[in-house]
């Protein structure tokens, strides 16, 4: 069973990589599983498995009585960050560099085009923010909603749809940065972001640009030297590898 598992992994991979190079192309029928499993020298069973994952990752879609084609949006959908993907800090610290080039940005665009109504919808989120401050997941959420209010301010959908599509995927576990620390740990973490979200405020709602863009910065950079640190102390903790 756990030879088959790692056969449909293999040509799940295999499958993937053309599609995604452009060998498969959008709409292109693929070859049946009788051929795949025939050039491939694997099972049937293997075929539909690495198949179905493929289908389910939107990459291709199967029409009855027809076959199974490459998706027209294949290669756009192919970008996916799992909530799994986060629950070790390394995907954390890389999210986190990909947010400080986003977020800067957005910050900057929000500053100069955000309305009055933008600026209560953030408030609004830093409020509910600090009253579920005790409740982790309920806080992160709120954390999201904040800056999902910037991404609305900037009048670009994209960066809406960006963020949006990260939800809660933006906000690493603060159970990850904080875990076995004491309470009053939790509580000077609360409130070291809530100034961070507070700056970022402050400036967009005074349409300052370069202020906001510095703002969203300085929140992401501190994000990211926590975890990064995190993860130093974690690498120092790790006993020695054994040397022949």
């Amino acid at each position: 069973m756990a030879k088959a598992a790692s056969m449909a992994d293999e040509l799940f991979a295999k499958l993937e990589a053309s599609i995604l190079s452009g060998a498969l192309q959008p709409g292109e029928q693929m070859p049946t599983q009788k051929a795949i499993a025939e050039s491939e020298e694997v099972s049937r069973t293997v075929v539909r498995e690495a198949v179905a994952r493929l289908e389910a990752q939107g990459l291709v879609v199967a029409r009855q009585g027809s076959g199974v084609y490459v998706a027209e949006d294949a290669r756009y959908r192919a970008f996916q960050v799992t909530r799994n993907e986060l629950s070790e800090l390394a995907d954390v610290i890389r999210l986190l560099e990909t947010r400080l080039a986003i977020e800067t940005e957005m910050a900057a665009f929000a500053a100069a085009r955000r309305s009055t109504e933008d600026i209560a919808a953030m408030r609004i989120a830093l409020r509910h923010m600090a009253q579920v401050s005790d409740d982790p997941i309920a806080a992160a959420a709120a954390d999201v909603q904040f800056h999902l209010a910037i991404a609305r301010a900037t009048r670009n959908d994209y960066f809406v749809r960006l963020i949006d599509f990260l939800g809660l995927r933006l906000v690493p576990p603060r159970n990850l940065y904080l875990r076995d620390q004491p309470d009053d740990a939790h509580q000077a973490y609360v409130a070291k972001v809530r100034a961070e979200h507070e700056a970022i405020l402050d400036a967009i709602t005074r349409m300052d640009v370069p202020r906001a863009r510095q703002a969203a910065w300085d929140h992401m950079q501190e994000s990211l030297n926590r975890h990064s640190e995190l993860s130093d102390v974690e690498l120092e903790a790790q006993p020695p590898a054994n040397t022949p």
